[in-house]
C-alpha cells in the first residue's frame, strides 16, 4: 500500500501486505526516503500535475508513505483545504507525521489505515496516489469505496507501473541477483496484486469502469531513473529496497558479497561516460471522474 517503488510477489493478503509494511520492509522503506523519494519523483510530480489541487479543495494521499506527496497536496490546497495521508506503515507515517510538523502544515493529518475498506469521510474533492493503489487484494471492491468517497464531478488521480519490461531500472539488477544465485522463477501472475498489477492498461480501464468511474484516461509517462553515482552506488541502493532487495533478504546475508557484485557488474556495463548510472522508467499516470 505504501507508496513505493517495487517489491515483488507481494502476499494476495492485505493483512500479509500490513504486516510486510509494518516489519523489516517497511522500517527500510523509511530509513531510505530520500532515496525512495528521489527515485519516483519524476511520476509523483506528473501525477500532481494532473490533478490540480486546489485551494480549499478536500484531498486524500492513498498510500502516501512517508508523506511526499502529501506535503505537496497540503501545500497547492492551503490552510483552506484539507489532506489526509492513508497508509498501512506504521515506520513510514512516523516519517510523515515528522515532516508534516516541520513544515507546519495543519491543513494535513495522517491515518494509519487501509484505504480500500478503512471508512472513509464523503464529498472528497480529489483521490490522489503516487504507486499505492497496486496492492488490493480486490481492486474493483476497493475502488468501489474509494469512489463513494468522492463528490459528484470529483477527481481520482493515480501513477502505477507499466509493465516490467519497460522498466529496466527495477528488472536490470534483479536479473543480475538471479543470475548469481541461479535461479529461475516461475512465470508471474500478471493479475495477482503486486507492483506491476495494473501494467494492463486495458485491465484498468475496467477495473475503473467497474467501480463506477466515468472520464477514463491513460497516458504513458515514461523518465530515466537515476540508481546511483557509480554503479557500486546503484547496487548498494538496489539491495535496501526495490525488487532486489526482497530477493537478497529471502537468500540470506551469506550471498549478498556476491549479489552485490554481479549487480554492479551488470549496472557498470550500461553506466554513462561520468559513471553515473540511470535507466529507464515507465509508468501509466491515470485519472477518471465520479459521474
Amino acid at each position: 500500500m505504501a507508496d513505493a517503488t517495487p517489491e515483488p510477489t507481494m502476499p494476495t493478503d492485505n493483512a500479509e501486505q500490513i504486516a510486510e509494511w509494518n516489519g523489516t520492509l517497511g522500517q527500510r522503506w523509511a530509513e531510505s526516503q530520500r532515496e525512495t523519494d528521489a527515485v519516483v519523483a519524476a511520476f509523483g510530480e506528473a501525477a500532481l500535475q494532473r490533478a490540480a489541487a486546489r485551494p480549499g479543495e478536500r484531498v486524500i494521499d492513498i498510500g502516501c508513505g512517508c508523506g511526499d506527496t502529501a506535503l505537496a497536496l497540503a501545500r497547492q490546497v492551503g490552510e483552506t483545504g484539507q489532506v489526509l495521508g492513508v497508509d498501512v506503515s506504521q515506520p513510514m507515517l512516523a516519517v510523515a507525521r515528522q515532516r508534516a510538523a516541520a513544515a507546519g502544515l495543519r491543513q494535513l493529518r495522517f491515518d494509519e489505515a487501509d484505504a480500500s475498506v478503512a471508512p472513509l469521510a464523503a464529498g472528497i474533492d480529489l483521490l490522489y496516489s503516487r504507486f499505492g493503489v497496486m496492492f488490493f487484494a480486490d481492486p474493483v471492491a476497493a475502488f468501489k469505496h474509494l469512489h463513494a468517497a468522492l463528490r459528484p464531478g470529483g477527481r481520482l488521480v493515480f501513477v502505477c507501473w507499466r509493465a516490467p519490461r519497460d522498466n529496466s531500472w527495477a528488472m536490470a539488477p534483479l536479473v543480475a541477483a538471479r543470475k548469481v544465485l541461479g535461479i529461475t522463477p516461475p512465470p508471474a501472475d500478471p493479475l495477482a496484486p503486486g507492483p506491476f498489477a495494473f501494467a494492463d492498461g486495458e485491465r484498468t480501464r475496467s477495473i475503473l469502469a467497474d467501480a463506477g468511474f466515468s472520464g477514463i484516461d491513460l497516458q504513458r509517462v515514461d523518465a530515466p531513473i537515476r540508481l546511483g553515482a557509480t554503479a557500486r552506488e546503484a547496487a548498494e541502493g538496489a539491495v535496501r529496497v526495490g525488487p532486489t532487495a526482497r530477493l537478497a533478504r529471502e537468500a540470506g546475508p551469506e550471498h549478498l558479497p556476491a549479489i552485490l557484485q554481479g549487480i554492479e557488474r551488470a549496472l557498470a556495463a550500461q553506466a554513462a561516460s561520468d559513471g553515473q548510472v540511470s535507466l529507464g522508467g515507465s509508468t501509466w499516470l491515470v485519472s477518471a471522474s465520479r459521474p
